[in-house]
């Protein structure tokens, strides 16, 4: 359910900005993309439960840039059953949606043997339930426009495997699956649907990871260094510009070449 909300008035915003929609924006990567897209101007919708100081602060910025905006809308996203209520609200505010990414997961890291069902329910339920269904409501409104831009935030786990993320990474897998066939479907109406798959990044996802765990990927790397949440965030707002308009169902990958 909503909780609270902070937003910029809209009331003097050209017809034409496009509205983006990001799932777990209030902090790590989602905060990084959604900072990028309103430097380039967009309207940003940031969900999350909880607003972090980090995305108050960028809500300011960007109002002080005057270039776009960054709303936060309260929203528990394992609440699958009330995402259309979501992204109706959403649209009467706002209008249209153009862009939506999904970023919002659960990395519940654990061996399956020993990992609880309930656990599995959430990772599969935040994971894959969710963003499945808050894009079949929000692809929709791009359909009434005949055009959008869906970005699904995957994994490099995804296809290279991970001890003790078994689950996390089937989720992730499951996306560019998702992406593959969803972007066959959307193609006739100029709506491009692609995942992005970062490598380690030092975000509170890998917080457990130790120095030597995080020495040993860079040096693996062709780059021997760690990607960035910047870079991630480059690379989703390209995939939502008119620059990859012809770019659909493929998922870049974004690891400093560890899995060169």
């Amino acid at each position: 359910m909503f909780l609270r909300w902070t937003s910029l008035r809209l009331e003097s915003w050209p017809a034409h900005v496009r509205n983006i929609l990001i799932t777990g924006g209030s902090r790590g990567l989602g905060l990084a993309i959604g900072r990028k897209l309103a430097a380039a101007g967009d309207r940003v919708i940031a969900v999350a439960r909880k607003q972090s100081d980090e995305l108050a602060s960028v809500v300011l910025e960007a109002e002080s840039s005057k270039l776009g905006a960054v709303h936060f809308r309260s929203f528990d996203l394992s609440d699958v059953e009330r995402i259309p209520d979501l992204i109706s609200a959403l649209r009467d505010e706002f209008g249209p949606l153009y862009g939506l990414v999904n970023n919002a997961a659960l990395g519940a890291g654990s061996v399956l043997a020993t990992m609880s069902d309930s656990q599995i329910d959430r990772v599969i339920r935040l994971n894959i339930h969710s963003p499945i269904v808050l894009t079949k409501y929000a692809v929709r409104s791009m359909m009434v426009g005949r055009g959008g831009r869906i970005v699904n935030i995957s994994s490099v786990v995804s296809f290279t495997g991970y001890s003790g993320l078994s689950a996390y990474s089937a989720s992730k897998a499951s996306l560019i699956g998702f992406t593959r066939s969803l972007a066959r479907e959307l193609g006739p109406l100029d709506i491009t649907v692609n995942s992005v798959a970062p490598g380690f990044l030092t975000t509170e996802m890998t917080s457990d990871l130790t120095t030597a765990h995080l020495e040993q990927i860079r040096r693996r790397s062709a780059l021997r260094r760690l990607a960035d949440v910047d870079d991630v965030a480059c690379a989703v707002e390209y995939l939502l510009s008119k620059k990859a308009r012809n770019i659909t169902g493929t998922t870049l990958t974004i690891d400093a070449g560890n899995t060169a």
